[in-house]
C-alpha cells in the first residue's frame, strides 16, 4: 500500500525539536526524510535523555527514538566549503526542506533567499525559528521558555495571584514543528500546481499567539483585557481540577449538567440544596461548593469515578498521567502504540500518528542510527564513489 507521501524528498536540516517534529510528520506518512546532522551526532536530539542504553546514549535517547523514526541519516559539516557544496547537491534532488534554528542561518552559507530561487526554482524551503526571519527579534538567542513567555501564553497559564507558569513539555516546540507540517505540505501542493518553490516562515512566537483566542482577540477588538489573566485550575465553583486518592479529577459542570454532577457527589439532596440551587445560587456559595466537592473527590478512585459519571452523564473526567496514557483501552482499541525494534535500544512501544488515514497508513519505523545512510544518499543518490567518502571522512566533512 503506497503511502500518501510517496515520491516526495525532504532533506531537514537543523536537529531541533521543531524541525525534527515536522520531518517525522512527514516521514510517518511516507516522505523520504534525509536528516542532515553534524559529524560526531552534536545535535539536541541524539543529546537528550533518558537512554535505553547508557553506553550509546547518541543513539539512544528517548527524544531521538521519538523525533528521529522513518528518517535517513547522513553526516555533513555544511559550514565545510565542501560539506556546503554538498548541501546545495543534495537540495538539488529535494522536494522541500526543512530548516530549524536561528536567522540567517542558510543565508551565512551562501545560501539566501535569491540564490535559493535561482539554485532550486521548485524548493519549498521551510523556516522554523523562535521569532521569525524578520523583525527586531529575527537574531536573538532563544528558547522553548521563550516562546512560551513571548507568545503570550504564559500570562494566561498559572494561578491568579502567583507568577506565570510554562506549559509541560516542549509545547511550543511542537506546535511550530506541526504548523510547519501542515504548511510544508501546502507548499509542496502549490510547488506541483505552479512550478514554483516557496519560503515558508514558521515563527514559534506566532504560533503561540494564534492560539491564544479570545483573550488575544478581545485586546484586539475591545482593548481591554476582559478575558484575559491566569485563573488557575478553578475557574468557577463547578469547574476545575481536584485531587483524588489515586490522582485529579477534572470537573466542568455548566447549568444543563449541573443535577447530575450533584447526584454524583452527594445524591438528591445536593440537588435540592437551597444553597446551590441555581446558577446564581452556587455563585453566591461559591466557597462551600468547592469545599463540598474537595471533600467529596478526595478520598475517590479516579476510574471508578469516570466510569460513574459516565453512566449517569455528569461531567466528570480524570488526569491522564503517562502511565494512564500507555494503559489505555482507548488508546489500545485504536492501535495507537506501536512496537519497533532498534538495533541498540531494542523493542519499544513508541507512540502512533496524530491522525489516521484508511488507505495511506501512517508507517513506524526505527530511528537511524547516526550516518548510517552515507552510503544510500552520497554514492547512491549523489553519485559519489568510495574513495571520495574516505577523502570526505578524512577531512571531517562526513
Amino acid at each position: 500500500m503506497e503511502s500518501a507521501l510517496a515520491g516526495i524528498r525532504v532533506i531537514e536540516l537543523g536537529q531541533d525539536i521543531a524541525g525534527g517534529y515536522c520531518g517525522k510528520l512527514l516521514a510517518g506518512y511516507g516522505a523520504e526524510v534525509i536528516t542532515v546532522e553534524a559529524p560526531g551526532g552534536r545535535g539536541r536530539i541524539r543529546a537528550e535523555g533518558p537512554f535505553a542504553d547508557e553506553a550509546a546514549p547518541g543513539e539512544t535517547g528517548a527524544m531521538h527514538l521519538y523525533l528521529n523514526t522513518g528518517k535517513q541519516s547522513v553526516t555533513l559539516d555544511v559550514e565545510s566549503v565542501s560539506g556546503t557544496a554538498l548541501l546545495v547537491r543534495l537540495l538539488e534532488h529535494a522536494d522541500a526542506v526543512v530548516v530549524d534554528g536561528p536567522h540567517p542561518w542558510l543565508d551565512d552559507l551562501g545560501l539566501d533567499h535569491d540564490t535559493r530561487a535561482e539554485l532550486f526554482p521548485k524548493l519549498v524551503t521551510t523556516l522554523v525559528s523562535t521569532f521569525g526571519q524578520t523583525g527586531p527579534y529575527a537574531d536573538y538567542t532563544s528558547t522553548n521558555l521563550t516562546s512560551f513567555a513571548a507568545g503570550g501564553q504564559m500570562a494566561l497559564t498559572g494561578e491568579p495571584d502567583r507568577e506565570p507558569l510554562k506549559n509541560g513539555g516542549y509545547q511550543a516546540e511542537y506546535q511550530a514543528g506541526l504548523n510547519a507540517f501542515t504548511a510544508t505540505l501546502a507548499g509542496l501542493w502549490a510547488a506541483d500546481d505552479t512550478g514554483d518553490g516557496d519560503e515558508i516562515d514558521i515563527a514559534a512566537m506566532e504560533v503561540m499567539a494564534s492560539t491564544l483566542e479570545a483573550s488575544l482577540n478581545t485586546y484586539c477588538y475591545l482593548q481591554r483585557p476582559a478575558l484575559g489573566g491566569r485563573r488557575g485550575n478553578i475557574m468557577s465553583s463547578v469547574i476545575g481540577i481536584y485531587p483524588c486518592a489515586d490522582g485529579y479529577l477534572g470537573v466542568h459542570a455548566m447549568p444543563r449538567n449541573w443535577p447530575a454532577l450533584a447526584r454524583l457527589i452527594e445524591g438528591d439532596d445536593l440537588v435540592t440544596d437551597e444553597r446551590f440551587y441555581s446558577q446564581a445560587a452556587r455563585l453566591q456559595h461559591e466557597d462551600e461548593l468547592r469545599a463540598t466537592i474537595y471533600a467529596w473527590a478526595g478520598d475517590k478512585d479516579k476510574r471508578e469515578v469516570y466510569a460513574a459519571a459516565g453512566k449517569m452523564r455528569a461531567p466528570v473526567a480524570y488526569v491522564h498521567d503517562m502511565a494512564d496514557l500507555y494503559e489505555s483501552p482507548q488508546l489500545a482499541a485504536r492501535h495507537y502504540f506501536h512496537e519497533v525494534e532498534h538495533p541498540l535500544a531494542g523493542t519499544l512501544r513508541y507512540p502512533g500518528a496524530p491522525a489516521g488515514m484508511s488507505e495511506t497508513p501512517w508507517q513506524t519505523t526505527r530511528a537511524p542510527l547516526l550516518g548510517e545512510h552515507n552510503g544510500t544518499v552520497y554514492k547512491g543518490l549523489l553519485g559519489l564513489s568510495d574513495a571520495d567518502l574516505s577523502v570526505l571522512h578524512g577531512q571531517g566533512v562526513i
